[in-house]
């Protein structure tokens, strides 16, 4: 169990679970030190977050995930640090919202033309107002016995051979890039989400290079010639092979090595708070670009 985790998400993530109070708890029950809500495109939880994590005597830095593209590959872009309370921010989640909400139809369609057909009224009434996602397409999917008679359904379904992450299986099958049903979003530039970042004060992280890039690693350090001020080397998604790759290259590079589960709740249900994929060999590097988180947060009143 690591005592750090720069990588959760609450419930203002539309693909995330749990309230900000309960994630405490669970840091505190996960003996997690310091920690950083990073929602998609959105600021909302930090503000509650702040005193109660002061409270509980737990480093809080606040944290955002962007959307984004680099040459037509959707990236996710952390910035930690960032000066909250920005109406840059307010706009980025309102931009995202409208692109999400005008892609969902033809979401729907395409995943109705591979032959899984679902109801999208019901799919937005599950949403409760948030956004709708492949998730929670997946969640009303599996939960409503109506669509159990479709073969396709089969392998998320229990026991199925996808039916240990069924929901964030079923994304990765259908929604993700390059997946049957995709829907292209016109995310913000890479190096916009970049100099977003970074005009509000924040450090801008790649967040799981190894996933967004696989096959394609080496482009990473373009992206850092183009601003990224670090990586995050240790998560869930990286084998071996990519960990010492991306740890020997910030290394190589004097930039910021950052660690992370990518917390969501039920929608990734073998990943805890604080558990990931680590690499002994790298730990003075990696708590040294921690504490230069750290620090700068406190510089920033964060």
């Amino acid at each position: 169990m690591n005592k750090t985790d720069l990588h959760i998400h609450s419930k203002c993530s539309n693909d995330g679970e749990y309230g900000v109070p309960e994630l405490i708890e669970k840091c505190i029950n996960n003996q997690i030190t310091t920690f950083a809500i990073t929602d998609h495109n959105s600021i909302a939880a930090i503000s509650e977050a702040i005193p109660l994590c002061l409270n509980a005597g737990i480093d809080f830095v606040s944290g955002i995930e962007i959307d984004c593209s680099f040459n037509g590959i959707d990236l996710h872009l952390l910035g930690y640090n960032i000066n909250w309370q920005s109406t840059d921010f307010t706009e980025l989640n309102f931009s995202i919202y409208k692109k999400v909400m005008d892609s969902f139809p033809r979401m729907i369609q395409n995943l109705g033309d591979l032959g899984i057909r679902v109801d999208e009224k019901e799919v937005l009434e599950k949403a409760n107002g948030q956004l709708p996602c492949g998730e929670l397409i997946a969640e009303v999917l599996l939960t409503n016995k109506i669509y159990h008679s479709n073969p396709r359904l089969f392998p998320y379904m229990t026991g199925g051979e996808r039916s240990d992450m069924p929901y964030i299986n079923f994304y990765h099958d259908f929604f993700a890039q390059g997946k049957p049903a995709y829907v292209r979003i016109n995310y913000m530039d890479f190096i916009d989400a970049v100099n977003l970042v970074k005009a509000n004060g924040g450090i801008p992280i790649i967040a799981h290079p190894g996933m967004n890039l696989k096959g394609k690693e080496d482009l990473v350090i373009e992206l850092i010639e183009k601003g990224a001020e670090g990586l995050e080397v240790f998560n869930n998604y990286h084998n071996s092979a990519q960990i010492e790759y991306f740890a020997e290259l910030t290394m190589e590079k004097s930039i910021l090595m950052t660690c992370g589960s990518d917390f969501h709740g039920k929608n990734k249900p073998l990943i805890d708070i604080g558990k990931f994929k680590s690499n002994n060999k790298y730990d003075d590097y990696l708590q040294r670009s921690i504490m230069k988180i750290k620090n700068a947060a406190h510089d920033n009143g964060s």
